[in-house]
């Protein structure tokens, strides 16, 4: 895949993941009847919508800003259990397959932005970037280009 196409992939995967889970964090933090309402018709108790409204819209957040890769990996990760969950719940609780079926499709959507990322916003990338600079600041040749001469191990 050509890098343009990633690029226009992973933006256009995240941004409907984000606006998914941001506007879902929010309908959940302003009690929304018919978020309240489902929650209850999953067995989950009311305050359990304040918490995940929370973690969601910092996760969201945490997709969009610039950096904090690790974060990133959480945030991908907490989402994610989120909608597997959701998904069983739905399941389990004999809901309309429709349920199964969006909850399903956000998790894929996650998977895609997730393995969409710009190097930049991976840990592996950010940290492999951060020595690049570093070495490049410090007048020596890029790490990724020097030979090792050591003895193997």
């Amino acid at each position: 895949m050509n890098t343009t196409a990633k690029k226009i992939g992973y933006w256009t995967t995240t941004g409907l993941l984000v606006f998914s889970i941001a506007s879902g964090g929010l309908a959940e933090l302003a009690h929304r009847p018919e978020t309240i309402e489902g929650m209850k018709l999953l067995g989950y108790p009311v305050y359990f919508v304040v918490i995940i409204g929370f973690w969601k819209l910092l996760a969201s957040v945490a997709l969009v800003a610039p950096g904090f890769p690790g974060v990133k990996e959480w945030a991908y990760a907490g989402i994610f259990f989120n909608m597997t969950g959701a998904a069983v719940s739905h399941i389990v609780s004999s809901s309309a397959p429709w349920h199964v079926a969006v909850m399903l499709g956000l998790t894929g959507l996650t998977v895609a932005s997730w393995a969409l990322r710009p190097p930049s916003r991976t840990l592996v990338g950010h940290a492999a970037s951060y020595e690049l600079k570093r070495d490049e600041r410090a007048g020596a040749a890029p790490s990724a280009f020097v030979e090792d001469h050591s003895a193997p191990e």
